[in-house]
């Protein structure tokens, strides 16, 4: 298992995160425990939720469950809090779930943290992550219609410094020790370490973005950025809801799985994404190594990368991914993953 810095955090962490966003909905409790017990005795020391977990499906019942259920199992092995970097998020504008759909801002970062503490049944969380921006997001098939042209920057700018400064509130208390984004632009990542540098504020540690073989929106603007500016990414759905492993071609939909839940993955099943995991499904074929460890691999060779999230329905599917740490992908592979992809980019 490969160790990755958490930012310029001083933290190192494993390439691979433990996803939890099933946990209480398509995962029982007993599985969760299962899973974070694996983990763990596999080296990774990495595990991610948010207030707004479960998913499949999100509704007001489930709100929180998911950090609810960690929080039992932390309860339960206090001796081993200190062994695994603990992240969670802040829900954004638009969830009507969670505070009727308020955004992050001064006056809700107190209560959510909180929140997330009781439930989680710990004394701090070791990466507080805003899940997405107030202003919107180009991530999840929304760049093909983004406009940011309504955009309000002086209220953006002044809603950042705010939260940095709540923020540097719950560093002093000891309930967070660092920060991060997810579903956010360089732009807006820029901004961000901009005031947080003018004002010695706490510095974004990571971005929390969708990145795969089929979604490489990170790979020009924020590759950038993250270099140089020692920002990394976590990132989710490195297997593509599920696309890569090749489990759902030829309109196949196994028992328990998302797409049961899901009919179009979030707009990522099409023919043309279809077309690319085919293409990818080849390349693993050609060079002997399982369609997940190829994506899980390539992903770990990314100059910007600080780990992969994975989530799994069930324990079962982690000994697969998890033999993902002992691939490595020579030249050749490489240059026939960069050649699909410029045959087929951005499926969806």
């Amino acid at each position: 298992m490969k160790m990755f810095d958490l930012g310029q955090t001083g933290l190192k962490v494993s390439e691979l995160c433990l996803g939890t966003m099933t946990y209480g909905t398509q995962t029982s409790e007993a599985d969760a425990y299962k899973q974070i017990d694996l983990c763990l005795s596999n080296n990774i020391n990495f595990i991610d939720t948010a207030e707004m977990y479960p998913v499949n499906p999100i509704s007001a019942e489930t709100v929180g469950r998911s950090e609810e259920i960690i929080g039992r199992w932390i309860s339960a092995n206090k001796s081993r809090r200190s062994n695994f970097i603990l992240a969670t998020k802040h829900s954004g504008k638009g969830l009507s779930h969670v505070r009727n759909g308020a955004p992050i801002a001064k006056d809700t970062i107190q209560d959510a943290v909180e929140g997330s503490l009781k439930r989680l049944k710990t004394d701090y969380i070791d990466l507080y992550q805003f899940h997405w921006p107030n202003r919107g997001s180009y991530m999840f098939r929304q760049n093909w219609k983004y406009d940011p042209s309504k955009q309000d920057k002086k209220i953006t700018l002044e809603n950042m410094y705010e939260c940095l400064v709540t923020l540097q509130d719950q560093v002093k208390k000891g309930n967070i020790r660092h920060f991060g984004l997810s579903n956010e632009s360089a732009w807006g990542t820029a901004n961000w370490l901009r005031l947080s540098e003018q004002h010695n504020l706490p510095r974004v540690a990571t971005i929390q973005n969708e990145y795969s073989l089929l979604c490489r929106l990170y790979d020009t603007d924020l590759a950038e950025l993250s270099v140089n500016e020692g920002v990394g990414l976590m990132a989710f759905s490195p297997l593509a809801a599920g696309l890569l492993t090749g489990k759902y071609l030829d309109g196949n939909v196994p028992k328990n799985s998302r797409k049961l839940i899901n009919k179009d993955l979030s707009g990522r099943d099409n023919a043309r994404s279809e077309v690319a995991v085919r293409s990818y499904l080849s390349i693993a074929e050609e060079f002997g190594i399982q369609p997940i460890h190829l994506a899980l691999a390539w992903c770990r060779t990314r100059p910007f990368m600080c780990s992969s999230i994975f989530g799994a329905t069930s324990v079962d599917q982690l000994p697969v991914i998890l033999g993902s740490v002992d691939i490595d992908l020579n030249e050749e592979c490489l240059d026939l993953i960069n050649e699909t992809h410029k045959l087929n980019p951005m499926p969806y």
